[in-house]
């Protein structure tokens, strides 16, 4: 198409800047609430990764504690496996899981707790009850570390993924939505001043040919009354036998 044709209608209009202001806000608003998202979420990452790692020193010494009471008992009582099987019909010690709300993220949280009677309180009546019972409540405690460390490492899973996740959308929005949608807003703007430079144009064009023809108007009126006055003649006389002069030398139309 040659650019001297007429151009069409395709600039932006101010509806479309003031739409692509109302985008930018908007990610603007949502890059905001992420980057605090992640923040928190971080922050609670490095909390649990501080647990896990305490939790593991301590499991190390729990456990170490549980084996040597094992081999004490053992050492007095002999092997009591046999009858710890008999002894436990149903599970004494339990299980149960809770969710934690961090950030939107839904963590899950497990405890432990204890129903029903104690199993083993027969168990090395003959000799060694005693350490049995201490056996016993050390492997308690080893279980709760085990479950707590559970807890840990799945709340740990968790973060890691969703932080992730968050960390890319993140950079999305601050990388590659918000400076597209800039970019287009500088585009709208700057076809919008150029419609505003052609149409300031095409007004001072319009008003440069409005005065030359004003002014050409004056001139003739002038020259008009100045021939007036050398035939002595009114103006307006003398301006109505020139229009009908002008009149009568009109061609009429001819029909073939």
């Amino acid at each position: 198409m040659s650019g001297t044709g007429p151009r069409l209608n395709i600039f932006p209009t101010r509806m479309a800047l003031t739409t692509m202001k109302t985008k930018l806000k908007g990610a603007q608003t949502g890059h905001s609430l992420l980057k605090r998202k992640s923040e928190a979420l971080t922050k609670r990452f490095r909390a649990i990764v501080q647990k896990i790692n305490d939790a593991k020193l301590k499991m190390a010494k729990v456990m170490q504690a549980a084996s040597f009471s094992l081999t004490e008992v053992t050492y007095i009582t002999g092997d009591i496996s046999y009858q710890v099987q008999e002894s436990a019909k149903t599970a004494q010690f339990r299980v149960r899981s809770k969710q934690e709300n961090v950030s939107g993220v839904m963590l899950p949280a497990f405890e432990c707790y204890s129903e029903g009677s104690n199993a083993f309180e027969l168990t090395g009546l003959g000799r060694g009850g005693q350490q049995v019972q201490k056996c016993k409540e050390t492997y308690i405690k080893a279980v709760e570390m085990l479950v707590e460390l559970a807890s840990l490492q799945t709340a740990f899973v968790i973060l890691d993924e969703v932080i992730k996740v968050t960390n890319r959308r993140v950079n999305a929005i601050e990388y590659v939505i918000i400076p597209k949608i800039e970019n287009t807003i500088k585009y709208i703007m700057s076809e919008l001043d150029e419609q505003d430079r052609e149409e300031f144009f095409r007004l001072k064009k319009v008003q440069g040919k409005k005065k030359k023809d004003a002014a050409s108007a004056e001139e003739a009126k002038k020259l008009l009354m100045e021939q007036a006055v050398e035939v002595g003649q009114h103006p307006e006389e003398y301006e109505n036998q020139v229009a009908d002069v002008f009149k009568e030398t009109e061609d009429e139309d001819v029909i073939f």
